[in-house]
């Protein structure tokens, strides 16, 4: 095989690839690999194209008459540290061994990987602590607290507490799963957005008037038909809603305010904004890329008194992305916050 017929072969290779010869020099690599790891002059030294002791090893057991030898390590790429399943497979060239050394990405696989298992620990941690109290306040009404009235009905209110964080946590889980399983459906039957928000607003004002809070709406007269899911955009404004008015502040106000835009140039058409702003304490800006994170809290105590679970905003942000919509928010400490929601007005072409 001519150098030439060598790199349309490697140019056809989807992965990083290269070809080391016998004496470990690097004499054809195709640009996958150039774009992961950088030009890749020829001939050059690999130990000088890739500094990684695992891989280098591979390849001189291989260039010793191994077999095939794969291996998972991290690599110092063009972008930072990628994490690769690399293979290192034995090539005979012009009578004497070499190797050809395949480099897959695997960094987005990782990164879902960890995502697992922080959720599964953020979960285990969430169930625990409740779980905890409960078996503790069981234990103690069966021993020291059996015939003393005034203790067990203190325990029972807040195992109470307890089960009922521990069944809203449920819930949100089985909600987050379905708008997940169902995210790349976009809804397309039609919803009155207006008549919505008049619901999710009604029901909100029991709680906020306990709460000593002012909710205002303003433009949800009328009929505002768009394609959605029902249900799904209910709880997303309900989640809303309920947060403003629980982190909004005794005495404060909730605006709740439908809008009609023209133009919007992300979803390319036009579009109905909802926002809904309080008048609370407000959000430190090094906090807001991460609000729609799952189990991501700006103050864990607080939200969990209040009854949070950390992940209202993760199913608001799925449900809004399964309507192709927007979700925005902006936040200055001590200036209140704004949530706001973009949908599309048609189906169009997202």
């Amino acid at each position: 095989m001519t150098t030439e017929q060598l790199r349309e072969l490697l140019r056809a290779v989807p992965v990083a690839t290269l070809v080391v010869d016998a004496q470990s020099r690097v004499f054809g690599a195709n640009d996958a690999a150039e774009a992961l790891l950088g030009p890749i002059p020829s001939p050059r030294p690999f130990v000088t194209v890739l500094r990684q002791p695992e891989v280098n090893a591979a390849l001189d057991a291989v260039l010793a008459g191994a077999d095939r030898v794969r291996l998972n390590v991290a690599l110092a790429g063009q972008g930072g540290q990628v994490f690769c399943a690399v293979t290192v497979s034995p090539l005979t060239m012009t009578g004497r061994r070499g190797a050809v050394i395949a480099i897959e990405d695997r960094t987005r696989d990782e990164e879902t990987e960890q995502m697992r298992r922080d959720f599964v620990a953020n979960v285990s941690h969430e169930l625990r602590t409740p779980l905890t109290a409960l078996i503790g306040f069981i234990e103690t009404l069966r021993g020291p607290a059996r015939n003393d009235a005034g203790a067990r009905d203190r325990f029972l209110d807040i195992m109470e507490r307890e089960a009922g964080r521990m069944n809203r946590l449920i819930g949100d889980l089985l909600s987050l799963s379905r708008v997940e399983q169902d995210e790349r459906r976009r809804p397309l039957e039609s919803v009155d957005l207006a008549a919505l928000l008049r619901s999710a607003v009604t029901t909100q004002l029991a709680s906020a008037g306990a709460a000593g809070v002012t909710i205002t709406a303003q433009g949800i007269e009328g009929q505002v038909m768009l394609p959605g899911d029902a249900d799904q955009l209910m709880q997303v404004f309900h989640n809303l809603i309920e947060n403003a008015v629980k982190y909004g502040g005794s005495g404060g106000g909730v605006t709740l305010s439908l809008n009609r835009v023209e133009h919007e140039p992300v979803l390319r058409g036009p579009a109905w904004s909802v926002t809904v702003a309080d008048q609370g304490e407000g959000i430190d800006e090094r906090h807001l890329p991460r609000l729609t994170e799952r189990f991501y809290r700006v103050d864990t105590h607080r939200s969990r008194e209040k009854g949070g679970t950390g992940l209202g905003l993760a199913i608001v942000k799925h449900i809004v992305s399964r309507h192709r919509g927007r979700l925005r928010i902006e936040s200055e400490k001590g200036q209140g916050s704004r949530f706001v929601v973009t949908l599309p007005e048609s189906v169009g072409r997202l």
